[in-house]
């Protein structure tokens, strides 16, 4: 990932500055009264999508629209790869240079509630202001910033598991390329006929590392936790847990599933040599640019159920948080986030940075995201798994990022092992449990 300046250029500036468009929740009445105020309040911005090369463009301009309608507000944008944002706020607090917005991943949840003083909106805003904001969104993704019933997180830049698929494989392979595997058990199915018609990988399962996001959701999809209700036991050893990994091992052993890491999987995928691809809708525009310019048809499906059971699609992505103590800065902070999660900054935040519009209403309507749904189907299944979202579970305590590693490093070992994998899921239960608060 490309870091990029903290400060834009002038230049840089006139080369991207676009007329000003109005945004559906950026013309209320308090919005109208800040513009017109003469004080001029800076607001630092920590964001992981501006240390994202592809993603600076869109996030600039959300960033210029929003000032230029809120011209007494000054965001100051701190690109921040997001591997580093937690340890870089926390640094940061310390030193007594607290972020006014940071973008946080909703892994991170429960420690930038209890570590970095995160303000819930409820205590921030007036109610009926917030419960105004609030219609339209969608209220599972609404709930991923949540904890302890407050609104801690206002979620931002989103994506689900999406069953990528290549048309043109499938078709060498026999297979009706508008009818992609439901099943895990068809995954496999698929996978083998792919490998043995082609001599492409079958399929790749993706996210064993660098996040416990897509484990989360193949573990629920089975029926299995990797948390308890009350968020003091670990259960990613008990049998559901095992069950679902024991299905990634087997498409492993069975062929199907090749052994490349994720990072080679998806630049095989770009170049037409796997047949499907498990892994965040946020890749959507890089991937069909990929296949436009491999002469390949790429098409998508909903995440694999195991057999009958209802699939639970778990949500990577971020959601921002007010940090800021002073009061002028928490007001000005609101102002910025209620533009980026309107129907305007959806818009931008769905055609041109990659993710999921959080307002569900904006893809049927022409003043917003209509026609671009219409051009891009793609993204209509990881619209439709809005439906039956679960949140990614933020660990407690201080040791949340390494509970999550021992479940990333434990799947890592047991998908590629032979034989039993259940000492390794339950051995990896007993180190993370000695970690929990």
């Amino acid at each position: 990932m490309k870091h990029h300046s903290k400060k834009w250029t002038a230049a840089a500036l006139l080369l991207t500055v676009l007329t000003s468009t109005a945004c559906g929740n950026a013309g209320s009445t308090e919005d109208t009264a800040s513009a017109a105020s003469d004080t001029k309040i800076k607001v630092s911005f920590y964001s992981y999508n501006l240390a994202i090369a592809s993603q600076v463009p869109g996030t600039e301009k959300l960033i210029r629209e929003f000032e230029e309608a809120h011209p007494n507000i000054d965001i100051d944008p701190i690109p921040v790869s997001s591997t580093d944002i937690n340890s870089k706020v926390q640094a940061d607090i310390v030193a007594g240079s607290t972020p006014d917005i940071a973008q946080i991943t909703f892994d991170g949840l429960d420690f930038a509630v209890n570590n970095f003083n995160a303000k819930p909106l409820e205590d921030i805003v007036p109610a009926d202001e917030l419960a105004s904001n609030f219609q339209g969104f969608s209220e599972n993704g609404l709930k991923l910033g949540q904890l302890n019933g407050k609104t801690y997180g206002l979620p931002f830049t989103f994506s689900t598991p999406v069953l990528f698929y290549n048309a043109d494989l499938f078709k060498k392979a026999g297979l009706d390329p508008e009818q992609p595997p439901k099943s895990w058990e068809e995954v496999k199915e698929y996978g083998l006929q792919i490998a043995k018609s082609s001599g492409a990988s079958g399929v790749h399962v993706g996210g064993a590392t660098g996040g416990d996001w897509i484990i989360q959701a193949l573990i629920g999809s089975n029926g299995g936790r990797v948390l308890s209700e009350d968020r003091k036991t670990l259960q990613f050893g008990q049998p559901e847990a095992i069950g679902a990994i024991q299905m990634w091992q087997d498409l492993i052993a069975s062929g199907a599933n090749g052994k490349l890491n994720d990072g080679e999987a998806i630049e095989a995928f770009s170049q037409g040599k796997v047949g499907m691809l498990l892994f965040t809708s946020a890749l959507q525009s890089s991937l069909l640019a990929a296949a436009e310019g491999g002469g390949w048809e790429l098409k998508a499906g909903k995440m694999p159920s195991f057999g009958d059971r209802e699939t639970t699609p778990v949500n990577s992505g971020s959601a921002l948080f007010i940090l800021s103590d002073d009061k002028e800065k928490q007001q000005a902070a609101w102002e910025f986030l209620k533009f980026a999660t309107s129907e305007r900054g959806y818009t931008i935040i769905t055609s041109e940075i990659g993710y999921l519009p959080l307002r569900p209403a904006i893809v049927d309507d022409p003043a917003y995201l209509k026609d671009w749904v219409e051009a891009n189907p793609l993204i209509k299944p990881n619209l439709e798994q809005l439906e039956s979202l679960k949140p990614w579970v933020s660990y407690p305590g201080t040791n949340w990022k390494q509970i999550e590693t021992i479940l990333n490093d434990a799947v890592s070992e047991a998908i590629i092992s032979q034989g039993d994998i259940a000492p390794i899921m339950r051995g990896a239960e007993e180190r993370a449990q000695a970690l929990m608060p």
